[in-house]
């Protein structure tokens, strides 16, 4: 049977070489980030029981591994920050899928494009740029993590694509990239033109829908199905899961994914998005989606980072809460004045009732605030 072989590496040649031989016996690989603590580490093998794991000393087998099935490429775990991992199973079909589907509209030409891998390997959309060059043919640089100077310079010594996070973007001139692929989070406003938005999930083998288009091959519905209505995002393609590691598939009949997002189609086919359905803030019976009251308040001057989440309110069931990293902090924010600026734009109860200031905001390893880390 075809074996589950963990690498815990860093990012390099090195890790690609050993994808690549995996992958031509047969096997398939779980990425593991070799900045986790031991403990966490030890978790997730045992959650996701590899059968060998190949590190900086070497390949050693692993008593009480598990074999995956025939056909399978990667299992790659969610990137839940509490509970047991849960590993994700993307078969080969499914990993071709998904490459030629994003070359395909970036219109990838192996003879001049490049990528760049500055993305965590553990984690989909850092993950998929290497199986994507593997794939097509495409040239690809692989950092062993994000580095602005080193990005910028690539790009001014051939290399013309890469996929960052929205913090990894603002800390690096992307300008030189024919193409700038950005998820992880909601996008901030004013984007340049070589930057394409989008957005998937581990589940989905990276991003699915680019600008707020499917790609070929993806279809998306909301709930019923209704155009213009808000509702659980579903999608359907060939790059999908095959299973979780423990055999469960979370597909509906007809193979759509619930993807726990919420969205809405509009007329035109595009997608918006909204955010987690879990990460809904209902205040006063009203529901408030912390992505565009992030967007608003991120204008502000006196801001440097944002992020919306809420708290218990004895009056209101939850209160909308605003956790500020301020660029003075002799001068931060006042909380009436950002009340008023999300006003212009979304309904008043959509404001934050209440402000704090902060140093810094809780992330995971592909950008993501971690909301329920915010206290």
């Amino acid at each position: 049977m075809p074996e589950l072989v963990a690498l815990d590496l860093v990012a390099g040649p090195g890790f690609v070489d050993a994808l690549r031989s995996a992958w031509e016996v047969g096997d398939a690989v779980l990425p593991v980030d070799p900045r986790l603590p031991g403990p966490a580490a030890a978790r997730l093998l045992e959650a996701l029981r590899p059968t060998v794991v190949v590190d900086g000393t070497g390949r050693h087998r692993r008593p009480g591994g598990r074999p995956v099935d025939p056909g399978d490429a990667l299992v790659v775990a969610t990137s839940g920050t509490t509970g047991e991992p849960k590993g994700v199973v993307l078969d080969h079909p499914a990993v071709e899928a998904s490459a030629r589907a994003t070359s395909r509209r970036l219109e990838v030409d192996r003879g001049t494009d490049r990528w760049v891998a500055c993305l965590p390997l553990a984690h989909v959309g850092g993950l998929s740029v290497v199986t994507r060059s593997l794939i097509t043919g495409t040239p690809c640089t692989v950092l062993p993590a994000f580095d602005a100077v080193a990005v910028e310079r690539l790009s001014l010594e051939g290399c013309t694509l890469t996929s960052l996070v929205a913090t990894a973007l603002g800390r690096a001139d992307t300008s030189g990239y024919r193409a700038v692929l950005l998820g992880g989070a909601a996008p901030p406003d004013g984007l340049p033109d070589n930057v394409v938005t989008t957005y998937g999930m581990t589940e989905t083998g990276s991003g699915i829908v680019y600008d707020g288009r499917p790609l070929d091959g993806v279809e998306v519905r909301i709930g019923d199905g209704s155009t213009g209505q808000d509702g659980e995002i579903l999608v359907r393609g060939p790059m999908l899961l095959r299973c979780y590691r423990d055999g469960t598939d979370p597909r509906l009949r007809g193979g759509w994914l619930p993807t726990g997002d919420a969205g809405r189609l509009e007329p035109d086919g595009s997608l918006a998005v909204f955010g987690r359905l879990a990460e809904v803030i209902v205040t006063g019976g009203e529901k408030v989606w912390p992505g565009p009251v992030e967007r608003v308040l991120g204008t502000h001057p006196g801001i440097d980072e944002v992020a919306v989440w809420k708290r218990p309110d004895p009056e209101w069931g939850e209160r909308v809460v605003a956790w500020v990293v301020p660029r003075d902090r002799s001068r931060p924010p006042e909380l009436d004045a950002l009340r008023d600026l999300v006003a212009v734009e979304l309904p008043r109860w959509a404001g934050p009732r209440e402000l704090v200031m902060t140093d810094r905001l809780p992330r995971n390893a592909g950008g993501k605030v971690t909301r329920t880390s915010l206290a």
